[in-house]
């Protein structure tokens, strides 16, 4: 059980890496349990965490985290789906847009913005996919969803591309971002290239290949576990009966300064025993791991 930071390549859904990927821990621990936590569009490369065995239970634990992104932004140029995947559906001429424009506009997508889902994204309205209906030629109302973005920096600026760092708060669509800049400067954008950077206590320079995982007989050895991953999280050491109170789904004594909604229990070796949550002055098993 374990996490393995995998740098997704280009033209590779999150689907694919985890299909190859659990092949090769089906051959390793015969179980076919893998996941991923945050998906990344065929067009992205960059961090994708995949979850292992039992890992797959805490894929929302290290999904909602902080993520930064490398974005390739092309002004004068709209497209249906705001990324190099869909048709061109406006062009303008950008060639009078400077530095000092972009960064006049930058500062109202930062901070907690409002931002609209593009239609060509797995949110569901009435039980339908977006994309879905966007397929069909169709154009329904979203509603905004707030989201943060604590980091809007330029790191190049070479008309009519524009390269950005952004550090921002899960469910954040850069595509819409890259959009909503181009409709701000007059000119329209879309997302021509995306790089995950991070995402929570995964980082890029860190991240393994999928060739590697493909081909290295060793690549098992980057897998890592939660305790390393959830490193930063309100943890707890159980000692051996409480540990067995545990796994029997009973509550244990609960100290009194500790309030946090989660905590990641863990015996003294650094296995992952259970989340536990607050009951009065109890702890209570949330999910508990087997051996």
């Amino acid at each position: 059980m374990g996490f393995l930071n995998v740098n997704k390549p280009l033209n590779y859904t999150s689907h694919d890496v985890v299909a190859r990927v659990r092949r090769r821990y089906r051959d390793l621990t015969g179980s076919k349990k893998v996941g991923h936590a945050g998906t990344l569009d065929p067009l992205a490369t960059g961090v994708l965490i995949l979850c292992l065995g039992g890992a797959t239970r805490l894929s929302d634990y290290v999904m909602h985290t902080t993520k930064q992104y490398r974005a390739q932004v092309t002004l004068g140029t709209v497209t249906t789906t705001y990324d190099a995947e869909g048709d061109v559906t406006e062009t303008a001429d950008a060639s009078h847009i400077t530095q000092a424009d972009i960064e006049t506009v930058l500062p109202q997508f930062t901070g907690d913005i409002e931002q609209l889902p593009p239609m060509y994204s797995a949110v569901k309205v009435d039980g339908k996919k977006l994309y879905d209906l966007a397929r069909k030629g169709k154009t329904i109302e979203r509603k905004p969803r707030s989201v943060t973005i604590s980091e809007l920096t330029i790191l190049s600026w070479d008309n009519p591309t524009l390269v950005i760092d952004v550090v921002c708060s899960a469910g954040t669509y850069i595509r819409s971002l890259a959009y909503d800049i181009g409709q701000a400067l007059g000119v329209g954008a879309y997302l021509s290239g995306l790089e995950r950077i991070r995402s929570g206590n995964f980082h890029i320079d860190n991240a393994i290949s999928l060739d590697t995982v493909l081909s290295d007989g060793s690549w098992h050895t980057q897998i890592i576990s939660p305790h390393t991953a959830l490193h930063d999280r309100p943890s707890v050491t159980l000692q051996a009966d409480d540990i067995d109170l545990i796994r029997n789904g009973q509550f244990i004594p609960r100290p009194e300064d500790m309030l946090d909604e989660h905590v990641f229990a863990f015996s003294e070796d650094k296995e992952l025993i259970a989340i536990l949550t607050p009951r009065k002055h109890l702890w209570k098993p949330h999910k508990v791991f087997s051996r």
